[in-house]
């Protein structure tokens, strides 16, 4: 029986020029695809952003795999920078060249030729379902949560889930994700009054407390970390007066944070202390601090088990490396995906996800695909 190339699948979305929310034909292409082979598909498009659900096999059966992931795509920066076309999928020294080679069209085409190909070979007792979203890489509101919730009204569910994002450094089968750090981004006004710069007590500085506080939130020990997560991080990424004379003192100052967190912490245990903070520091110096912040995503670990294991079985058969668990890395779509089933990431080397010359080996691609029919395989077994 004719096999589905995994590679050629990979250039055509490649192709897509689906820059988030564009739909770039990335979805067309993968429905038409997945509804030749038998899947029912629908889309759960929300917000302007497209949305595809597919499922092979009855629905609401107690054994469904699930795969999750995305075909939108960053945009392509300085395209004079590039030395292929962004989306010609130009192959080139063993590497497919693309916008999303990396990031994540390879894995979404890996999943569907080894799904595709599974269920037509050996049907297995049970479901396999795709959900494939174009609005990872922006906020995700209308994306992978839509898809969720389009499940939840129509009785679909899918037992366990693996996230096809990149996963591994530097060598394919290293490492898995079983969590993700959670993260909160902290905006902060301190309002002062403005002066002369030679009078500076007639003034009140907002540079001096904005100083003071991000110093106590910088120097801070949030934690020293878990038995599966490092240490929480927290950066300050900006401050700023918009202040271009020297002679005088700002009425105010911004700055921005950002803290990446483990499952010590929940989002808004995290806001109320930078609340408390802030606080502490107006008091001190008089001024007015205001705080916005935006919880992007709490922390989650899927706890070592039977999908971990599956994984685990799959990726040292197709590689001969076992994979390291970890929750390393940013935010993905499994942290909506987690209040659903268990899930775990994997995917190949990442190395070059939204950068220029974003490129892919092609012989990963292929390795990727045999690993995924092989975690399907086995958990229908």
């Amino acid at each position: 029986m004719t096999q589905t190339d995994p590679v050629q699948l990979t250039a055509e979305l490649i192709r897509c020029p689906s820059v988030t929310p564009a739909e770039g034909g990335a979805l067309v292409l993968l429905e038409k695809l997945l509804r030749e082979a038998g899947f029912d598909c629908d889309r759960a498009d929300r917000g302007g952003i497209s949305n595809l659900f597919a499922r092979w096999g009855e629905k609401g059966h107690a054994k469904t795999f699930g795969f999750n992931g995305h075909t939108d795509v960053v945009p392509v920066g300085d395209t004079a920078a590039w030395t292929v076309d962004p989306f010609g999928a130009e192959v080139k020294d063993g590497f497919l060249y693309g916008r999303g080679a990396t990031d994540m069209k390879s894995g979404v085409a890996a999943f569907a030729a080894a799904a595709i190909d599974f269920v037509k070979d050996t049907p297995p007792d049970g479901a396999v379902i795709l959900t494939i979203t174009g609005d990872e890489e922006a906020d995700g509101v209308d994306g992978t949560r839509a898809l969720l919730e389009y499940m939840d009204n129509e009785g679909e569910a899918m037992s366990v889930c693996i996230v096809g994002e990149p996963t591994c450094p530097d060598t394919m089968g290293e490492m898995m994700k079983i969590g993700r750090r959670g993260s909160i981004t902290a905006w902060f006004t301190v309002t002062g009054v403005q002066g002369h710069a030679a009078y500076p007590h007639r003034a009140n500085n907002p540079l001096s407390a904005m100083a003071r506080l991000t110093d106590r939130l910088a120097s801070h020990e949030i934690d020293t970390g878990t038995d599966h997560f490092d240490a929480s991080t927290l950066a300050v990424v900006s401050i700023d007066t918009g202040n271009a004379a020297t002679n005088v003192i700002p009425a105010q100052a911004t700055a921005a944070l950002n803290i990446r967190f483990n499952d010590l912490h929940s989002g808004a245990s995290l806001q109320d202390w930078l609340r408390r903070e802030a606080d502490r520091v107006q008091e001190e110096f008089g001024v007015t601090v205001e705080m916005t912040v935006k919880i992007s995503g709490e922390s989650f670990i899927t706890e070592p088990g039977p999908l971990s294991a599956l994984v685990a079985r799959a990726v040292e058969a197709e590689t001969g490396v076992v994979p390291q668990m970890s929750t390393t890395g940013g935010t993905s779509d499994a942290r909506f995906v987690k209040n659903h089933c268990p899930v775990v990431e994997f995917g190949l080397v990442g190395r070059t996800m939204h950068q220029v010359d974003e490129r892919v080996e092609v012989v990963q691609i292929p390795q990727l695909k045999a690993i995924y029919a092989r975690m399907l395989k086995d958990y229908f077994a």
